[in-house]
Formats: C-alpha cells, sequence, structure tokens
C-alpha cells in the first residue's frame, strides 16, 4: 500500500532554499528519498518551491522569511494563515495517512485540537527546546501528536512532558552527490548561517583577528542577504530593520572586526557557489554558545571534505569525530589552537563520516521507521 504523508514546511522558506534555510535543506533532502521508497509526498510550503512532490499547497507566493525579526503583533498571522491551508488540505485529502509537521509549536498546537478522526502527527523538532518551556512542558499530543529529535543531545534538553511523547531521534542527512568533494583546501576559515548571537559569528571573528587568519561569513542578517541590502534598508531613517536584535548584533557585536579583505560578512551564498565557498574552506567554524540541535551545515562541510571545528555542545560531539572529521573545544582558547591544526584533519575521512552516518538514505530509512511506529501506537 502507498504511504501518503502530508509534509508541513513552514511558510518561511522554499524548499529547496536559495541559500540559507536548515529545515527546507534537510526536506529537499528528504522528500525525494521518500518519494524513491514509494511515499507519496503532498507538501505544504509556499509557492516558490521546486523540490518534486506529489501534490503541492501554499498560502504565500513567496516565503515569509524576511518578516521573521519583524514586532511579534506584524508576524504573529504568518504561521495560521499557512496553518489554514494545511487544515483545509486535510478536509481535502481525506486519504493522508500521516502529518510530518516541521513549523515550531504553531504545527502541533493546531494539529493536536483536531478531533481523533483526523490523521496522526509526527512533529521533528529542528530548535532549541527549552525556549519555549510553557508549550513543551504541558502540551498532550493525546496519543495521536509525537515528536523525534535531529540528536540524542537535542532530546536530552526536553522537558519530562514532551520527552514522554517523542519517539526517538533521526539525525539529518544530506545528498552526497549534491556536493561536490574538495581534497584542495584555501587558507579562509568559514562561518555559515544566519548571524545571530548564538551561532558565534562574533567569536569567530574575534579569534580569526587574534590570529592574523581570514574569515568569510556567509548568511543572512533578519533575512538580509547582502551587505549592500542591509546598507541600503539602514540608510532609510524608517526602516524596522533598526530594531531587530540579529541587525543590532551584527553592527555592534561582529562587523567591528571585518575589514573588508581578511574579515568579512558576504551574505547569502547558495547553489553551486555555497559549495565551492563550502569546499574549498580550511575549515567551517562553530564556536557556538546554544544547544545545537541538529547542525546541517555540519554534516554539508563534512560532505565536501571540509572539516568542521565546534565547541562541544548540543549536537556536534555526535557529528564530529574528534581527529578524525574535526575537533571539539571546551573554550575559545583550544578554540584558536585547535584552528591551526585544521590541516591535520584528512578531507578524505570527513566525506567518508558522512556516507557511513549523515546520508540522505539513512534519514529518510530513519523517518520510515518513526512512520511505521506512529501508525503502529495509533492503529491508523
Amino acid at each position: 500500500m502507498t504511504l501518503r504523508v502530508l509534509m508541513n514546511a513552514g511558510p518561511w522558506l522554499p524548499v529547496p532554499p536559495p541559500g540559507y534555510g536548515g529545515i527546507e535543506n534537510v526536506l529537499a533532502t528528504l522528500i525525494p528519498e521518500l518519494r524513491a521508497r514509494a511515499v507519496e509526498v503532498v507538501l505544504c510550503t509556499v509557492e516558490e518551491s521546486t523540490v518534486e512532490v506529489d501534490d503541492r499547497r501554499c498560502a504565500f507566493p513567496d516565503g515569509q522569511f524576511g518578516r521573521l525579526a519583524g514586532p511579534y503583533a506584524q508576524v504573529m498571522g504568518i504561521t495560521h494563515a499557512h496553518m489554514a491551508t494545511v487544515l483545509e488540505t486535510l478536509r481535502e485529502r481525506p486519504d493522508i495517512d500521516l502529518v510530518h509537521d516541521h513549523l515550531e509549536v504553531v504545527g502541533p498546537s493546531v494539529l493536536g485540537a483536531l478531533d481523533g478522526d483526523a490523521p496522526p502527527v509526527l512533529q521533528t523538532l529542528h530548535w532549541d527546546l527549552r525556549k519555549h518551556p510553557e508549550f513543551y512542558g504541558t502540551f498532550d499530543g493525546g496519543g495521536r501528536v509525537f515528536f523525534n529529535g535531529v540528536s540524542q543531545a537535542q532530546l536530552r534538553t526536553a522537558p519530562e512532558n514532551l520527552r514522554a511523547q517523542s519517539i526517538g531521534a533521526v539525525h539529518l542527512g544530506v545528498d552526497l552527490a549534491a556536493h561536490r568533494f574538495q581534497a584542495d583546501k584555501g587558507e579562509e576559515f568559514l562561518v555559515l548561517g544566519r548571524v545571530t548571537p548564538f551561532k558565534g559569528q562574533d567569536a569567530a571573528a574575534r579569534i580569526c583577528k587574534e590570529l592574523g587568519v581570514p574569515l568569510i561569513m556567509a548568511g543572512p542578517v533578519a533575512g538580509v542577504g547582502s551587505p549592500r541590502e542591509l546598507a541600503a534598508a539602514l540608510a532609510d531613517p524608517a526602516s524596522p530593520l533598526r530594531t531587530y536584535g540579529d541587525v543590532r548584533h551584527y553592527l555592534d557585536a561582529v562587523q567591528p572586526f571585518e575589514d573588508g579583505e581578511r574579515i568579512r560578512w558576504v551574505g547569502t551564498v547558495g547553489g553551486a557557489a555555497k559549495d565551492e565557498l563550502v569546499g574549498r574552506a580550511r575549515a567551517l567554524l562553530m564556536p557556538i554558545s546554544w544547544e545545537e540541535p541538529g547542525a546541517t551545515a555540519a554534516i554539508e562541510a563534512l560532505a565536501c571534505g571540509t572539516p568542521v571545528i565546534a565547541a562541544r555542545r548540543g549536537a556536534l560531539p555526535e557529528i564530529v569525530e574528534h581527529g578524525r572529521n574535526g575537533f571539539l573545544a571546551d573554550d575559545d582558547s583550544e578554540f584558536a589552537q585547535l584552528m591551526l591544526r585544521a590541516g591535520e584533519i584528512d578531507p578524505a575521512a570527513c566525506r567518508r563520516s558522512v556516507a557511513e552516518r549523515f546520508s540522505a538514505g539513512a534519514m529518510a530509512e530513519g523517518y520510515l521507521r518513526l512512520y511505521r511506529e506512529v501508525l503502529a501506537r495509533t492503529g491508523a
């Protein structure tokens, strides 16, 4: 029998995203693998999405990520408008067997309110589970809404109530064929991801300045994709970007280290350009200050043969094998020392670590196991 899954990607970015987009990149990798295993996928997303699916439903023509960092009163309706489309799809498609949800808090809260005839739900937890203690500490899925993590470390941070409704962890995976292996490395280190306090761009810039080594920082600032675009927005006295926390963090804590040549923020990079940037980097730096749940960027870097030097936090000890595909540091001083040893890591070993544990197929098989577990528990 064909398994029909409604995949709720949320309204923030298309699948696949043009550049930054952790969850959307994961879904762009997962969906083709599921369809290759005879799973019919109905994707709730935005109209910009190009991943091939069996059915697609959208509330917005394009991704709403640029509005995400805005004042709550101005953005609170976005997720609910999207969820209205999800509910309409479930009414129109009674053949849906299971909902695989990826929309933080709003997804399970809305889906959990449906009656017992609605399909069961598996929500993948992609984020810091300490962010919403009021929700995760009290939500009751009623034996119909279940959760999974993207690492064991992430689930260990979950409130007891949430852990009781979780059925395991599936590590993130990447399509090895989509990431070109590069054995020859340049001199530049790289930080990849949204510029925000807990991602550590400020720490990376400071350490690289002290060591006298070059650093490229790639990723958006509050949804803004380039230095020119950010400068233009900040030149407008009426721009709301001036009040955004991530913008203030960039201007106050990151930009002072930039010199336009050795240390620089280049904005969002996607597609082949991103692969080239990651592949030639001496190492991907992750001096994070939070419990990183899944670390897609780390796995993508390893797939390109680029070692990862990271803080020993969150999922990173489950991904980085110290001395084989990268290094783990306990403080900034050790982090700086390990950066100087990046050349000791064999790029081929980095790629092998992904083939062994973090392939797209392994991720798909992991989710198929969880789908079967949800269907068995609910009798669906």
